[in-house]
């Protein structure tokens, strides 16, 4: 259908989006006939009707089945929308093209626990008018950063008003750029205006806060409109809400959600802490998060100790880095002339407190010996080994997820200073985490950015691209890239020989690697309370209920074998 065709008004309209259909209530008179669309939603998608018009009695036609949407509508008057004058440096935006783009998109929609769509849906659909889908893609590296899509409702089903609506928008967690929803938005704007489209809605979830003020940036206003969805199960926190998890961390939350899922009853004994407890018939198991009463005393205070963590698995063959042999300012600096380099870090501790890495000088050493003895008095000194860091979660001495953790970047526009570069990275990584993720403005942030010749109140020249973390752990802004699949079998076997040396059942692993396709490592740590969410789309949480409740297990998992 060409962009001139003036098609009638359809009735019972819908468009399929890849993630469902899209089913227009107000071209419905009929209710019954609106409800009994819904029900033909297909397993795995997800339909939504917009502009349903008597939802109450839409709904009373199939309670059981159907729910009326927590969501706002947002309208844009195109008619008055400015084009932006200035383009977002370091990005491209343009239509999806590629088979690559649209997987890309996918992995996008998987991190944000999306609905993703065939990529032959994409491929397929890339020169059709009605659905427009537009891509952000970082102009250094090729990278796709981020997409929205669009639905002109004109060529959808006729529209005498020819308006349209925005789907689907979505940034990459490991973006470094700010301001990529806005410039997506604004290209999709810009399209439907040159269109001749008058309009452009979007539904938002109600307590979205942080895209309600983005879409009233840019000039969106609040219009009375609702929708209505199916009671299926990826929209099962919208009609059953998450009060029996509230207050839990999302590493709670995500091994509460499956247990649940199976029939085994929950008991929240400590939200703020992680606590509960887990029951099926006779069996009663408490947990804090990954840990469990199936971790030892003895295995976790191991774990607790690094030094003895690294005396355990090293005699078990596991290769360790070398460590300072005194705790004397005399014995780091000559430990330090043989290495180049060292990494300084409590003994006890955990989400990276403490931890200097890359230190270079004896000052440098000895300043990071003060901030590691505020988190446990004694410390570790140990050879600093330059490469990627590997995190391999191991349940019931199995290796069931893989995950390079990257540190925190930031990259420079020539006008933001480095803080606030940092600032608006660590909101977007709060905003992806929960809040758990977050790049602290603390002397060891300091010190990284003057490695880099840069203090905080310095604007970073365009294109430049500054570490500002040297530790990839996750509370301070690290970003995790899964590797399950590409992971060496040589890293699976020594990851499991660590778990059994130290006899934990459930653990992270931590390696220094090369390449995750590599066999050359260093052992780092144990972590005897991994958190399972950082790996999604990992079976992480499945796994873990399965070593508590062997008896929940359908059927045999697949497993990366020993």
């Amino acid at each position: 259908m060409t962009q001139d065709s003036h098609p009638a008004p359809t009735e019972n309209a819908s468009i399929d989006c890849g993630w469902g259909r899209l089913i227009f209530g107000n071209t419905f008179d009929d209710p019954k006939a609106l409800a009994t669309t819904l029900a033909a939603e297909q397993h795995t998608r997800r339909d939504i009707a917009f502009y349903v018009e008597d939802p109450q009695v839409v709904l009373a036609e199939a309670p059981q089945e159907l729910f009326l949407d927590p969501s706002i509508s947002f309208r844009l008057d195109l008619t008055a929308f400015e084009p932006a004058e200035q383009r977002l440096p370091g990005l491209s935006i343009r239509r999806l093209t590629t088979e690559r783009d649209a997987e890309a998109i996918n992995t996008i929609y998987a991190a944000h626990g999306m609905v993703e769509v065939p990529p032959h849906f994409f491929w397929s659909n890339r020169d059709a008018r009605a659905i427009t889908v537009l891509v952000a893609e970082e102009d250094e590296t090729g990278t796709i950063l981020g997409t929205v899509m669009g639905v002109d409702h004109k060529l959808s089903w006729g529209d005498p008003d020819h308006g349209a609506s925005l789907w689907c928008l979505a940034v990459s967690p490991h973006a470094r750029y700010p301001g990529i929803g806005k410039a997506l938005v604004r290209r999709l704007a810009e399209e439907f205006r040159a269109r001749g489209a008058t309009t452009m809605d979007l539904s938002v979830l109600h307590d979205n806060s942080e895209a309600m003020k983005l879409y009233e940036k840019l000039g969106f206003e609040r219009f009375q409109a609702f929708t209505i969805k199916r009671k299926n199960p990826i929209n099962e926190p919208l009609f059953v809400g998450d009060y029996e998890t509230d207050g839990l961390n999302p590493y709670a939350q995500i091994i509460v959600k499956e247990a649940r899922r199976r029939g085994i009853f929950v008991e929240v004994i400590d939200a703020e802490a992680g606590l509960f407890e887990l029951q099926m018939g006779g069996r009663r198991i408490k947990c804090r998060e990954a840990l469990s009463e199936l971790t030892s005393a003895v295995a976790m205070s191991i774990c607790d100790d690094k030094r003895v963590t690294r005396r355990i698995v090293s005699a078990a063959g596991v290769r360790t880095a070398e460590q300072a042999p005194e705790d004397s300012p005399a014995a780091r600096a000559a430990f330090l002339a043989e290495h180049g380099a060292v990494v300084v870090k409590p003994a006890r501790g955990e989400m990276g407190d403490g931890v200097s890495v890359d230190l270079r000088t004896p000052e440098e050493v000895e300043a990071a010996v003060e901030r590691a003895r505020n988190v446990c008095s004694d410390i570790i000194v140990e050879s600093y080994l330059d490469g990627e860091d590997l995190r391999l979660v191991v349940i019931d001495y199995k290796v069931v997820a893989a995950a390079i953790r990257r540190r925190p970047m930031i990259t420079g526009d020539g006008t933001h200073t480095a803080r606030e570069l940092i600032e608006t990275q660590s909101r977007r990584r709060a905003a992806q985490t929960g809040g758990e993720s977050t790049i602290p403005c603390d002397a060891e942030t300091e010190r990284c950015l003057a490695m880099a010749g840069f203090g905080y109140d310095d604007v970073v020249p365009k294109g430049t691209e500054v570490t500002v973390r040297k530790t990839a752990n996750l509370h301070t802004g690290g970003l995790i890239l899964d590797v399950t699949e590409e992971t060496h079998p040589a890293l699976i076997d020594a990851a499991i020989k660590c778990a059994r040396a130290i006899g934990i059942p459930v653990t992270g692993i931590d390696f220094i690697v090369r390449s995750p396709r590599q066999s050359d490592y260093i052992f780092i740590e144990a972590n005897e309370r991994p958190g399972l969410a950082n790996h999604e789309p990992q079976p992480t949480a499945q796994r873990f209920i399965d070593l508590l409740f062997p008896m929940t297990v359908a059927s045999e998992a697949a497993y990366l074998s020993e």
